[in-house]
């Protein structure tokens, strides 16, 4: 199990919660900044951030050597093929750390916080565990988002969402720099097409010209209005 979540709590009566997730060999304290910065404007006051901590595990394209990840990797860059990254994808490593979300958001709804009032998201690597944890959620949340991202397990995904399909009309965020070297452009376009494809049914996805593997300010902002969208204040700026 990963050591525990950083958290940033709710300033007003907590209605909402907000999962980010890191991506390959950072942690959780890499996002903190995020939540910081919109506290600071005084927004979201009722929503509380996790940024949970990938365990440590040997990765591949590391050389085999151990470093946080929430499943292994055999291959990144420019040069690699859509169809082979599906192909070659740790199923077992990305179940067992959906299991590790489902846990999360299980323990917000278990502290009172309605699934709908839940978001969940991340870069890369965590971006792509949320968008798989999102769509196979049993559970019907308030927000899905995915930066720098795919699809995993794409040829499968099937197999593993819930009969009615709670997350079928939940709002999805996608979001991918151009000039992304470590995960192609590409792979976040044909993971939104494929989303749509598969049966969602509101699924925005946004380009950003030059920019590389990271996240820039004019991300961010669309970022803060999804969340705006999907669990806006309930509180009416009373404690």
């Amino acid at each position: 199990m990963p050591r525990g979540p950083f958290v940033v709590p709710a300033l007003k009566k907590h209605t909402a919660t907000v999962i980010m997730a890191h991506g390959l060999g950072d942690s959780g304290a890499g996002w903190v900044s995020l939540a910081h910065n919109w506290r600071r404007r005084g927004l979201f006051e009722e929503v509380t951030f996790i940024f949970p901590n990938a365990p440590m595990i040997p990765i591949t394209v590391n050389m085999g050597m151990s470093m946080p990840g929430w499943y292994d990797i055999t291959k990144l860059g420019r040069d690699l093929d859509f169809q082979e990254a599906v192909k070659n994808q740790d199923e077992p490593g990305i179940l067992k750390s959906r299991d590790y979300f489902n846990t999360l958001i299980r323990e917000q709804i278990d502290q009172g916080i309605k699934p709908s009032r839940i978001v969940l998201g991340g870069f890369s690597q965590g971006g792509a565990i949320s968008l798989f944890s999102g769509i196979t959620n049993q559970e019907r949340l308030g927000g899905i988002f995915g930066l720098s991202c795919y699809m995993l397990l794409s040829d499968r995904i099937k197999n593993f969402i819930p009969d009615n399909w709670p997350n079928k009309k939940t709002p999805f965020f996608i979001a991918h720099g151009t000039e992304d070297d470590v995960v192609p452009h590409e792979f976040g376009k044909r993971s939104a097409e494929f989303a749509k494809e598969l049966g969602l049914e509101d699924v925005t996805f946004k380009s950003y010209p030059y920019l590389e593997h990271s996240a820039d300010p004019t991300e961010i902002e669309d970022l803060e209005h999804f969340l705006h969208k999907t669990v806006p204040p309930e509180n009416d700026g009373h404690l």
